[in-house]
């Protein structure tokens, strides 16, 4: 079983790898779905002992874009790749909710490319983009066509527990060509649902509620009333790490 860790800080990244964490999703803001990180963050990142894919997202909000900020996303895969980071998880829809076959094309064609020019082809995942779909199997099919290595996905429900049977629905179809990667929610409690349905890879952000700032617990309501903060923040805890990463391997025990 391969535990993803998605972090947006540096303490974060810490965190995830002494866990136990098997890759790295790195983002930013991750209380907005995550957005594409830093360069700073990346540059750190590299150096860390495990796989590491970048979320391309330039903003907020859907995922149906503009020629400029497609431009971005292409100009962020760019990034991971001269990072030499492992992969990238990027998406893209029509004004419909259906996947941008014409976008996610160039794209994948510009990811494979730098791959071959590195020397390592560059792993691609289809991020939650393909939750908002109205046709979770046809987007599957198209994802396998544009040459994705996994679907990242809850099942088209915001918490991957209420969309197991979704999930256990594409895994089936998938039938060994893509890998169904379940994320949102997923904890130490709930891993092994994802496990008896077969699935081989999670995705959970392991996060507990961070009254303080990541170095050391100082109260940070000064900030909150700037707007320098938002309420409600979270951290990757290494222990929730941990934790999970206990739980499904004693579940993998369990059901093999």
């Amino acid at each position: 079983m391969i535990l993803e860790v998605c972090v947006d800080t540096a303490a974060g990244l810490d965190a995830a790898v002494s866990g136990g964490a098997d890759r790295i999703e790195l983002c930013a803001a991750l209380s907005l779905g995550g957005l594409t990180p830093p360069r700073s963050l990346i540059a750190m990142a590299r150096t860390t002992p495990l796989p590491v894919h970048m979320l391309a997202r330039p903003r907020e909000g859907g995922f149906h874009y503009a020629a400029r900020e497609a431009a971005m996303i292409a100009d962020d895969i760019t990034t991971a790749a001269e990072a030499g980071l492992a992969g990238v998880v990027i998406g893209a829809s029509s004004a419909d909710h259906r996947l941008d076959i014409a976008l996610l094309s160039r794209l994948v064609a510009h990811a494979r490319a730098l791959g071959d020019i590195r020397g390592a082809p560059l792993s691609l995942t289809l991020h939650r983009v393909i939750d908002l779909c109205a046709d979770m199997p046809d987007a599957l099919d198209a994802a396998i066509a544009l040459g994705f290595d996994r679907i990242l996905t809850s099942g088209g429900e915001p918490r991957a527990i209420d969309g197991v049977s979704m999930l256990a629905a594409l895994h089936q179809r998938a039938a060994g060509r893509i890998v169904i990667l379940p994320g949102s929610g997923i904890t130490a409690s709930n891993v092994g649902a994802f496990l008896d349905i077969g699935l081989g890879e999670v995705h959970a952000s392991c996060s507990v509620a961070d009254p303080g700032d990541d170095t050391g617990g100082v109260d940070t309501a000064r900030e909150r009333r700037f707007g320098f903060t938002a309420p409600g923040r979270r951290r990757t805890d290494e222990a929730s790490v941990r934790a999970l990463k206990t739980a499904a391997r004693r579940g993998i025990g369990k059901h093999t």
